[in-house]
């Protein structure tokens, strides 16, 4: 079949990356259909859902949902909705004057944060994206990076190893911040997070070569603050990181799981509420295929793969 057909037949969301990510077009011709995220589709349905108050799911964050206010802010920008739409607009004010991370954390407002990296990072991207990046969790990210060059969000020892879920929250909220134009100098943190990820080749444990974790060889979307393979590698791509030979054997991974007719399934989710539907697991998924196919596309690229 015509797989970038299929694609830009989905979502808004999956139709301007398709033809920014896949088609390489210019800027002028996706913009509009970027803009139509809050009007459309997913996007449109997101912001159905907030509640009056300015939270999702009535609450700032949960530990086994993920109808919350971080993650649906999160997949707001995964989507690409652009903060000067109507609606999105309207909708982050609400998150602005209302929402924080309640009396535990001093009741610090939405866009600063709390303390862990991992939701931290999070934020972070949201921030980036919708023109609120916290120069406070810059500095916490900065400051809690281990001495591997990794992040945990369950360690106060800077010599304990780093965890791959914390470490691609905060490597990717970084990436955007630095992305956004943000003032302070996080490429030499960045450099460090990444090597984490590429000397290990984004899955196993650098002391025995063993994978550290099966579940990462198995593809979800959204990812929430998980890591898999296919995120870590989604992710050197949108940083800039030139595909090298570290990561070959994760791109194989990857292109093992295409199927005949081109396209990726969505493999499983994680369990907990939703605030939306968006693909059903072991169908032909979009965001998968759109996804996998811009890995591949890098890593073709890439100098010594």
């Amino acid at each position: 079949m015509d797989v970038t057909s299929w694609l830009l037949d989905g979502d808004p969301a999956i139709r301007w990356q398709t033809r920014r990510d896949l088609l390489h077009e210019p800027e002028q011709t996706w913009a509009a259909e970027r803009a139509s995220v809050e009007r459309e589709g997913w996007g449109a349905a997101l912001l159905d859902a907030q509640d009056a108050d300015g939270t999702w799911g009535g609450s700032v964050w949960k530990p086994e949902d993920w109808d919350a206010t971080d993650d649906t802010v999160l997949l707001l920008a995964l989507l690409g909705a652009v903060p000067e739409g109507p609606r999105v607009a309207a909708a982050l004010q609400r998150v602005r004057a209302n929402v924080d991370w309640g009396e535990e954390w001093g009741h610090s407002p939405f866009f600063e944060g709390e303390v862990e990296p991992c939701i931290n990072g999070r934020v972070l991207i949201a921030g980036a994206a919708f023109g609120s990046a916290s120069e406070r969790i810059v500095g916490l990210l900065l400051a809690d990076q281990q001495d591997d060059g990794g992040w945990n969000c369950y360690t106060e020892d800077r010599t304990d190893p780093g965890s791959f879920h914390s470490t691609i929250c905060a490597l990717e909220g970084l990436v955007a911040y630095r992305d956004a134009d943000g003032p302070t100098d996080v490429s030499a943190s960045i450099a460090r997070g990444h090597t984490y990820l590429l000397e290990r080749g984004l899955m196993r444990r650098k002391s025995d070569g063993t994978v550290i974790d099966e579940d990462w060889l198995t593809f979800r979307f959204p990812t929430y603050w998980r890591y898999d393979v296919l995120r870590g590698l989604d992710h050197l791509r949108a940083a800039g990181v030139p595909a090298d030979a570290r990561v070959a054997e994760a791109v194989s991974l990857v292109e093992g799981k295409r199927e005949a007719d081109g396209r990726w399934r969505l493999e499983a989710a994680y369990p907990g509420r939703t605030p939306i539907a968006m693909e059903a697991v072991g169908e032909p998924s979009r965001w998968q295929t759109l996804r996998a196919l811009r890995v591949l596309d890098w890593a073709a690229s890439g100098p010594a793969l």
